[in-house]
């Protein structure tokens, strides 16, 4: 087994990626197959990139399951070197675990979530709970608090939604997101979409569009039905993206941030 050092604190690699152990145990899945067991898991976060992933140690992956890379990707990764596909019941999937070529990170390996990127393992679990599209951050906090703001909203000059019992969503490194009561949404105005959204920290998410002809991006209203517990209070509320509509709070107009949603969206 490789030793790390546990001290609590994020170590930097010469190739910039950060990293620090993890106390949490952790599994990977491909259909019923387990692919990582691991007590040791180390969290990374590779330059650029805002979520971290995890690497194993090898004593703690199926590495029987992993076959050389026929096709490795160029650039996939900060500074990797090898690439492994990945054979699970006679199914091939391509570069879907790799290692770092950090000294600090000898030993170990790093795995694709089928749902952030469409390849490698389908199911992760941290202890007993199901986890999704990437780790959660230890160093990031999400915390939905019910309030008695007056929030309005407006798309093209007309008001969409006006209450004064939101719920406010706090994300670290995100803007303030306001969840609305349905009831005060004006839902005539807006369209239901077959898009669909995973989220680590708040669950799977279902969208709007804007019904009218103003310039705005599609699937600009989302909504949690079925939240994680830790943001129970937005269970089927809606929240806008402030990137793209005007919100006015407590009769003060924010304004539109740019956030890493802002491309995406526009």
């Amino acid at each position: 087994m490789t030793e790390l050092n546990t001290a609590d604190s994020v170590r930097t690699t010469p190739e910039g990626l950060l990293w620090e152990p993890s106390p949490r145990w952790v599994r990977g899945r491909t259909g019923d197959v387990t692919v990582v067991d691991s007590r040791h898991p180390v969290l990374v976060w590779e330059p650029g990139v805002p979520v971290p992933l995890y690497a194993f140690p090898r004593e703690e992956v199926r590495e029987d399951l992993l076959r050389p890379a026929k096709n490795p990707p160029a650039g996939a990764h900060t500074g990797s070197q090898v690439f492994y596909d990945l054979e699970v019941d006679g199914e091939l999937r391509e570069n879907a675990a790799w290692s770092f070529p950090a000294d600090e990170l000898a030993g170990h390996i790093a795995f694709e979530w089928f749902q952030r990127t469409g390849k490698g393992l389908d199911h992760w679990y941290e202890e007993e709970e199901e986890i999704f599209v990437h780790p959660r951050d230890p160093h990031k906090r999400v915390d939905a608090l019910p309030s008695s703001r007056h929030v309005r909203v407006e798309i093209d000059g007309t008001v969409v939604a006006d209450t004064r019992r939101p719920v406010l969503l706090f994300e670290t490194g995100l803007p303030t997101r306001y969840y609305i009561p349905r009831e005060d949404v004006r839902l005539d105005l807006l369209v239901p979409t077959d898009h669909r959204t995973g989220c680590p920290y708040k669950g799977t998410a279902e969208y709007w569009s804007w019904r009218g002809r103003a310039d705005v991006p599609s699937d600009v209203v989302w909504s949690y039905p079925d939240p994680l517990p830790a943001v129970a209070a937005v269970r089927g509320m809606l929240a806008f993206y402030n990137e793209a509509v005007d919100i006015t709070v407590d009769g003060e107009r924010s304004e539109r941030p740019v956030t890493p949603f802002t491309k995406a969206l526009f």
